[in-house]
């Protein structure tokens, strides 16, 4: 019953925009302790559901419910005596009223204030790539744009590459930042365009670019990001699909952050191509995966991964598969702590205190074939995944603020920065 559910709402989708979510509902839900945890995850991979804000233990998460699986869910949440209540009754008019809402913060173009890229909207793929290739050309000297490729759907793959010695001095540590791996986490790409701005426009730390070499990748899958935008607000995937398969072509796309050749499709994801934790056929199916990978293999010096997603407020590290710690877990929880105090204290009074810890017991559940994992697998000693703050109102940040989220959490990677190379 849930596959053609979901089937429909792919056939649905192309014809009319959130028609999709007619009669689904969300729910706000909040584990007391970790077993309860571990219980709700369970219900949502037992009536495959998505989970739209992870909950962690007393703090609320956002779960979207099917109508066919609403009953099921209420009722294995309150035989279990965990706590919930109703985000909203009716999805497809939240969203509508969400789009109103954005309609004039949105920018379908390339927008520019002072020389940068405003931060009171959502950026078109467009607008974000050129901007880069705006700042290279000023700044040839010290930032150059690569393109190795092109995404599924022929977009180009742009990251940027920020060095004061071209990064032929070995000894400078790499600090490699990427967002919007999923394409409706819009709120995670900013933060690495605003990373940008900071170390060549506004250079507030020169130390940072004198000491470091930076790759800043700032949309690791703008097929998903622009779909999104475009037409399935809360579309997560790539997408990719597989001729001939039918069920790629029903639900076309890959969970980015479980296509990675680490204990891959082992837990915390799905066989079934429409799952939202679908991990792929194989390990790097995906060419915006390997774009990622083939960064990590290229420079072998890089100290400190960090991809942002939202929402949620943590800084969370390895190892996310089973919730064991590395050899490097007090340097990663050290580093993590900086971060979060950094953040804490310039937070804005309505976001949650962030907080810190290995990336499986925080959300209370396993997940195979993530980058974190992944990138410390193959020698990055600290690698996070920072899930950015939410304001549970509605399914997206409002764009009014998106300037404070870049502002706090620069302040968060700049200090995380400084303290990874004082322990290394």
């Amino acid at each position: 019953m849930r596959v053609w559910l979901i089937i429909a709402s792919f056939v649905v989708a192309a014809s009319a925009r959130h028609e999709e979510y007619e009669g689904w509902s969300s729910y706000y839900v909040v584990p007391y302790d970790f077993g309860q945890l571990e219980a709700i995850n369970e219900i949502v991979q037992k009536y495959n559901l998505d989970v739209y804000g992870h909950p962690a233990i007393k703090r609320e998460g956002l779960v979207l419910v099917d109508p066919a699986n609403k009953k099921n869910f209420t009722n294995a949440l309150d035989e279990l005596n965990i706590k919930y209540r109703i985000h909203t009754k009716d999805m497809k008019a939240h969203l509508e009223l969400e789009d109103k809402m954005f309609k004039d913060k949105v920018s379908p173009l390339p927008t520019r204030i002072g020389g940068r890229l405003p931060y009171d909207q959502y950026q078109s793929v467009q607008a974000i790539h050129q901007y880069m290739d705006d700042i290279a050309a000023a700044h040839p000297n010290i930032a150059r744009v690569v393109t190795p490729t092109v995404s599924f759907n022929g977009q180009p793959m742009k990251y940027m590459r920020i060095s004061t010695t071209n990064f032929q001095d070995t000894r400078k540590p790499i600090i490699f930042l990427d967002g919007g791996m999923h394409g409706r986490e819009w709120l995670s790409i900013p933060p690495v365009t605003y990373a940008i701005n900071q170390l060549v426009e506004n250079v507030t730390d020169p130390d940072l670019l004198n000491r470091f070499d930076w790759i800043l990748l700032p949309i690791v899958n703008p097929d998903g990001y622009r779909f999104s935008r475009d037409s399935s607000v809360t579309f997560r995937k790539t997408r990719s699909i597989i001729p001939g398969n039918q069920w790629s072509m029903m639900c076309p796309g890959v969970d980015l952050d479980r296509n990675f050749d680490f204990v891959w499709n082992t837990i915390g994801t799905s066989d079934h191509h429409c799952s939202y934790v679908f991990p792929g056929v194989a390990p790097f199916s995906e060419v915006e995966a390997r774009v990622v990978r083939d960064i990590l293999h290229q420079h072998r010096n890089i100290l400190m991964y960090i991809t942002f997603s939202s929402f949620g407020s943590f800084i969370m590290y390895p190892w996310a598969f089973d919730g064991s710690l590395s050899d490097h877990a007090f340097r990663q929880h050290s580093v993590g702590i900086s971060m979060a105090d950094a953040i804490n204290r310039v937070k804005h009074p309505s976001f949650l205190p962030y907080r810190v810890g290995n990336a499986g017991l925080i959300r209370g559940s396993g997940m195979a074939g993530t980058s974190i994992d992944y990138a410390h697998s193959v020698g990055v000693p600290l690698a996070y995944t920072i899930d950015l703050p939410g304001v549970f109102g509605g399914y997206w940040m409002d764009p009014i603020w998106i300037e404070q989220v870049v502002i706090e959490t620069w302040e968060g990677v700049r200090a995380g920065v400084r303290r990874a190379l004082a322990t290394n």
